[in-house]
């Protein structure tokens, strides 16, 4: 990344981890993938229970293998073959690692759920809730993290599931209806009542979609 995007990147996290602060939600800046796991790592407890929804940058940053290999108590939902018991046991853990499918550069988090796991954790349930964010995501407004969300994020993750969607062949948001929809729930994190409850790693890399 060529150095004027670094200082832009850099002076726009300062702009939104001073609005999640507004919002009593905690906000660091990581300037490589090595910076924000370590970020991630200081933030989880050794011992801590940790699980997570579909965060692709949480596997970007080798934080997953990180826990899997470390001495944490990870909830791989993957080894379950009851998913819906996985699904339960996230919002009794210590720890949920989750990422946004759009952020405000006021920080406000937008995000997309088909099954509402995700959606669920994110607004209640495990004691921290920890969110590895690129500096992609961050958008100027609510109405544009919300159609960052539905004709980005969610186009883009029906076709990586198969899903017979109309966002998956046409690229956009149809307002659908199909059964395949992942647009299920829409969750808009302004404020956290939880002090310490929320943190928002910013990474000035290309992570997710």
């Amino acid at each position: 990344m060529n150095p004027a995007m670094n200082k832009r990147n850099e002076l726009l996290a300062r702009t939104v981890i001073k609005g999640l602060e507004s919002r009593n939600m905690s906000g660091y800046y990581a300037s490589s993938r090595e910076e924000a796991l370590r970020i991630a790592l200081d933030l989880i407890p050794e011992g801590s229970s940790v699980t997570m929804g579909g965060a692709m940058s949480a596997h970007e940053i080798g934080l997953v293998d990180a826990l899997k290999n470390g001495n944490y108590q990870f909830i791989d939902r993957d080894a379950y073959e009851d998913k819906r018991a996985a699904m339960l046991a996230a919002y009794d853990a210590d720890v949920f690692l989750s990422s946004a499918n759009a952020i405000t550069s006021d920080g406000v988090m937008v995000n997309i759920d088909g099954n509402s796991n995700r959606v669920s954790a994110i607004a209640q349930g495990p004691k921290k809730v920890v969110f590895i964010v690129g500096m992609n995501k961050v958008c100027g407004d609510i109405d544009g993290a919300i159609k960052r969300a539905r004709n980005v994020a969610a186009p883009i993750n029906a076709q990586r599931f198969g899903l017979n969607t109309p966002c998956s062949k046409t690229g956009a948001c149809m307002n659908c209806k199909s059964p395949d929809t992942i647009c299920c729930q829409i969750l808009i994190t302004r404020y956290s009542r939880h002090a310490g409850r929320i943190h928002v790693i910013l990474l000035n890399d290309s992570l997710g979609f």
